[in-house]
């Protein structure tokens, strides 16, 4: 699934293509994602794209008729291409396409993905409960201190939970406990105050480097030039059960926390 770098390289991929275009049209060849599209975005003509931005792991394209919202779910990836093509793939649901002829497209196999539109994305619902950005200043070690006490819930599940913090996703939160020493299953409420921000400030610097790298790679995942990211070639534990830490050369180990594979050593972590 694309997280968090993902998205973020999606959107800093595609911003030189599209801000200040005017789209033309939006060409939709399947309605129904997870859920359908929206029946505005095939109103979308003459609208000025002024910016494109992210929040969690949606992707919004501003423009002077709303916002179009964007999520790539499981398998979802953004491309670019030049110039209008009638060769289109089995799996390419959407193409965004500006006046002078770049084209937006929109792939996911599996359809998991949205694009939705609105034109007050604070009123949606699924932007009303979201946590802190977490490479926002808010999110600090004092606030995950003190928005863990007396939550006896797994840390990687609270680190995971959307109304915390956004976007630190399986992977990222696999790589982070492990920088930290801090092992999945703790409970977050028996975490100290030193070890909340040497998390938090994990969690950023890691976050951060998978943006400079252009996003992990994975089989779903390419980014809008067609390249795939690098951060994968360096991942500390995530995929790597059974295979030695780079640490302390114990197996890497695997459980189930909160409903997603969990990677972890615990000869490193306590």
């Amino acid at each position: 699934m694309p997280e968090l770098p993902e998205v973020e390289t999606s959107v800093r991929g595609i911003s030189p293509y599209l801000v200040g275009k005017t789209i033309k049209e939006i060409i939709i060849r399947r309605k129904q994602l997870r859920w359908l599209v929206s029946d505005e975005l095939s109103e979308m003509q003459n609208a000025l794209i002024t910016v494109i931005s992210r929040r969690a792991k949606y992707l919004i394209i501003h423009t002077t008729k709303g916002e179009i919202i964007i999520h790539l779910g499981m398998s979802g990836s953004l491309s670019i291409l030049e110039k209008e093509t009638k060769d289109v793939g089995k799996h390419d649901h959407i193409d965004l396409i500006t006046q002078d002829g770049i084209v937006l497209r929109y792939n996911d196999p599996r359809r998991f993905g949205a694009w939705l539109w609105a034109d007050n994305i604070s009123q949606m619902p699924i932007f009303q409960k979201l946590g802190l950005e977490p490479l926002s200043a808010e999110f600090n070690g004092d606030y995950l201190y003190k928005k863990s006490r007396n939550r006896k819930v797994a840390v990687k599940k609270f680190i995971m939970d959307n109304t915390v913090v956004v976007g630190v996703g399986n992977i990222y939160a696999c790589e982070s406990l492990f920088l930290a020493k801090i092992l999945p299953e703790r409970l977050v409420c028996t975490l100290t105050e030193e070890q909340s921000h040497l998390l938090v400030t994990i969690i950023k610097q890691v976050l951060a480097k998978a943006i400079e790298q252009g996003g992990t790679t994975l089989k779903d995942f390419v980014q809008p030039d067609g390249k795939p990211g690098y951060f994968a070639q360096v991942l500390q534990v995530y995929g790597r059960k059974g295979e030695e830490c780079h640490q302390c050369k114990n197996q890497i180990k695997t459980k189930i926390i909160g409903q997603r594979n969990t990677f972890y050593c615990d000869e490193c972590q306590k």
